[in-house]
C-alpha cells in the first residue's frame, strides 16, 4: 500500500521477480475497505510508506515462473459493491505494452509519460509502469492525490509528452483552465482516456480549447487494460473506437447471439484468469476466455459506442434509454459541469429518468428541462433534474450509480 513512487515500482517488480504475488491496494480507500481487502487476499506481508527503504542484499535470482503462473492480483474498483480480487498471469501482465502501448499510444524511449490515474489502479499500473518501462520511456510519478491546479503545474514544469487520465479528471482540468488556472499543454502529443466513457461534449470542448484530441478507450481490471480505443488516425467522438490488435470483441443479445447492440464480450492477451475465491462471479464473467464486461454497446462501421452498463440501462415506456445519451445532452449545456442519470419510480411505480447535475453557474433546472425537451425524445427526457454539489465516486473516479439510485428512492 504505497503512494506513486519509485518504491512502488521496486516493490511490485521485486515481488513478481521472486515469485511472490503483489496485491496493490488503494491509498484512497477507507480503513474498513482496506481491512476487507487485506482479509480477503490473505496477505502475509505489507509494504507501506512507513517502512524504511530496504538495503541491497546482493543479487536476487528470478523465480522459475511460467507465462500462465499468477503474477499479481488487483482489486476491481467497486462501483457496484465490495471489490473483487482479479488474478493476472505473467504473460498477460506484459501484453498492454504490445497492445495499446504500441498500436495506440505509440510509446517510445523519447516519451515522458504522466498519468493522473494512480499505480494501484489497473489503468494507472499500465500507464506508469508496464507500458513506459517496456518501451524505455520515462514517467512522472506524483505521490499526491489528483488536483487540477497541481496537475497543470506538473505538466508545465515536467513537460510530459503523453497524458493518461480519466473523464472526471479531464473535466476538472478543463474547468480549472476555464477558471483561469495557467494551463500549458504544448508539450503533449497525446491525451488518452479510459476508466469510464468519455462524453462527446467534453471531448469536443477539450479539443476546441487545446487543439488536442482525447483518445478514448474501453477496458477493465478484468480485461487487464484498454482493448478498444480511438487512435490518432481515427477519432470518433462519443465512441470507444475500434478493437486493438491482439484483442477480439463481440456484442451479443440476451440469448448470446451476435447483435448490433447488446452486451460487450472481450478477450485478448491481457485478460485475467478470474476472481479470487469468487467461483460464481468468475463463472458469470469469465467464459471460455471471454470477459463478459456488463457494458452495453452498439456497433456501427467497426466503431463501438458505449450505451452504459447493462444494469444501468433504463426501461421507460417499454423503450430502452441509455443514461449516457441523456448525460451527453445535459453536458452540452454550458452551465452543466457534471451529471449522472439513473432511473426513479414515479407515483404509479413506473420508471422515469432522473438526472443529478453539478452546475457551474446558476441556471435553474427549468432551463435544463427545456434544453432537454428540444434535443431528446419524450421518453428520454428527465422527469426530475436534481442539483447537487458533487457526484459519488469510487477512489478511481467512476460514478457510483447505485448510490444515486438509493438517493433517488428517498
Amino acid at each position: 500500500m504505497l503512494r506513486d513512487s519509485p518504491g512502488f515500482v521496486a516493490a511490485f517488480l521485486g515481488a513478481a521477480k521472486v515469485g511472490a504475488i503483489p496485491v496493490p491496494l488503494s491509498t484512497l480507500a477507507r480503513p474498513e475497505e482496506v481491512a476487507f481487502m487485506v482479509r480477503d487476499c490473505g496477505a502475509i506481508l505489507t509494504i507501506t510508506d512507513a517502512d524504511p527503504p530496504a538495503a541491497p542484499a546482493g543479487r536476487v535470482e528470478a523465480a522459475d515462473t511460467r507465462g500462465d503462473d499468477m503474477c499479481f492480483w488487483q482489486y476491481s474498483s467497486g462501483t457496484t459493491g465490495a471489490p473483487k480480487a482479479v488474478i493476472h498471469c505473467h504473460r498477460g501482465a506484459l501484453f498492454p505494452a504490445e497492445g495499446h502501448g504500441r498500436h495506440i499510444a505509440a510509446i517510445g524511449p523519447d516519451d515522458l509519460v504522466y498519468s493522473t490515474a494512480k499505480l494501484f489502479f489497473s489503468y494507472g499500473l499500465n500507464n506508469s509502469l508496464v507500458i513506459p518501462l517496456a518501451a524505455g520511456a520515462s514517467v512522472v510519478l506524483d505521490p499526491e492525490r489528483f488536483a487540477a491546479d497541481r496537475a497543470w503545474r506538473l505538466i508545465r514544469l515536467e513537460r510530459p509528452t503523453v497524458l493518461y487520465s480519466v473523464p472526471t479528471a479531464y473535466a476538472a482540468l478543463l474547468a480549472a483552465a476555464e477558471a483561469g488556472t495557467p494551463a500549458d499543454p504544448s508539450s503533449l502529443r497525446a491525451c488518452i482516456s479510459a476508466g469510464e466513457a468519455l462524453p462527446a461534449p467534453l471531448a469536443e470542448r477539450w479539443h476546441r480549447r487545446f487543439g488536442l484530441r482525447i483518445l478514448d478507450g474501453i477496458g477493465s481490471t478484468e480485461i487487464g487494460y484498454i482493448a478498444i480505443s480511438n487512435s490518432a488516425q481515427d477519432v470518433t467522438p462519443g465512441s470507444s473506437g475500434r478493437v486493438i490488435p491482439g484483442y477480439e470483441a463481440r456484442v451479443v443479445d440476451a440469448d448470446g447471439l451476435e447483435a448490433s447492440e447488446g452486451t460487450l464480450w472481450v478477450r485478448g492477451g491481457s485478460t485475467a484468469l478470474g476472481y479470487h475465491d469468487r467461483p460464481e462471479a468468475t463463472a458469470a464473467t469469465f467464459r471460455d476466455g471471454w470477459v463478459v464486461t456488463g457494458d452495453r454497446y452498439r456497433v456501427a462501421d467497426g466503431h463501438y459506442f458505449h450505451l452504459g452498463r447493462d444494469d444501468d440501462m433504463l426501461r421507460v415506456g417499454a423503450q430502452w434509454v441509455s443514461p449516457l445519451e441523456v448525460e451527453s445532452v445535459l453536458l452540452s449545456h454550458p452551465d452543466v459541469a457534471e451529471c449522472a442519470v439513473v432511473g426513479r419510480a414515479d407515483a404509479d411505480g413506473l420508471v422515469k429518468v432522473c438526472a443529478f447535475v453539478v452546475l457551474r453557474g446558476a441556471a435553474p433546472t427549468s432551463d435544463l428541462a427545456d434544453f432537454c425537451a428540444e434535443r431528446l425524445a419524450r421518453h428520454k427526457r428527465p422527469r426530475w433534474i436534481e442539483s447537487v454539489a458533487g457526484l459519488p465516486r469510487t477512489a478511481t473516479g467512476k460514478i457510483q450509480r447505485f448510490r444515486l439510485r438509493e438517493a433517488a428512492r428517498v
